[in-house]
């Protein structure tokens, strides 16, 4: 019961971890998904009209959404470069399966996943910056 209780407590710690490896990555997919449905309803329901079928409207949208989405990322990432503790020890080993190794290895993986999910942003971003007219 009482080791049942220590790993509660240590996986317990590690939750706010595994939250932050999950956000960046949806941040990203909900921003794919809004940019292109906007664009596709966007360009399908007004592309004749004068006023809504402007390009240049959707695109302010998206590089809006865009700038949220890389603000959301960049905050996770900055708390994941923080939790992976890499410029404080140096440690570049995690020889045994620990406690603070667990916790920096949940950082590093929370932070390449920020890095991977902004790349995604901006790459998900350069259409709507690209094209000029719906058709």
């Amino acid at each position: 019961m009482a080791e049942r209780k220590q790993l509660h407590r240590e996986f317990s710690e590690e939750l706010s971890s595994l939250w932050r490896i999950a956000i960046a990555p949806s941040v990203w997919a909900i921003h794919f998904v809004a940019s292109y449905g906007l664009a596709a309803v966007w360009c399908a329901k007004w592309s004749d009209a004068t006023l809504l079928g402007d390009v240049s409207a959707w695109r302010v949208l998206i590089c809006g959404a865009s700038v949220v989405a890389l603000g959301i990322i960049g905050w996770i990432g900055w708390k994941a470069w923080r939790q992976w503790d890499f410029l404080e020890d140096w440690d570049y080993t995690h020889p045994l399966a620990t406690e603070e190794d667990r916790h920096e290895f949940l950082g590093h993986a929370a932070f390449l996943l920020a890095v991977l999910s902004a790349v995604g942003v901006i790459a998900t971003t350069l259409p709507a910056l690209l094209i000029s007219t719906c058709t």
